[in-house]
């Protein structure tokens, strides 16, 4: 398993449309995803369990993928959180 923390920069945080891009990243990877916040973590593939973080500007996240292809996505979703806007 690989991971990383990531502070969201997002002025409105991880909402709707960008959750809703996210789940669509990681959908791409057979991999699991999950992230957490807090003492809670979900299932990053699901935009109804993403929601229910509750994620917003200046919150600390973990990503963490695991399997086959777990270094690829790591590396791609790290990427993406960084260049995400709106």
């Amino acid at each position: 398993m690989e991971s990383f923390d990531f502070n969201i920069t997002n002025e409105n945080g991880l909402h709707t449309r960008p959750g809703a891009l996210l789940v669509k990243a990681c959908k791409v990877f057979s991999s699991s995803v999950t992230v957490t916040k807090g003492e809670r973590t979900v299932n990053a593939k699901s935009l109804m369990k993403l929601m229910g973080l509750g994620i917003c500007k200046n919150d600390q996240i973990l990503v963490a993928v695991e399997g086959d292809d777990e270094a690829e996505a790591i590396v791609y979703l790290h990427g993406f959180l960084a260049e995400l806007k709106g």
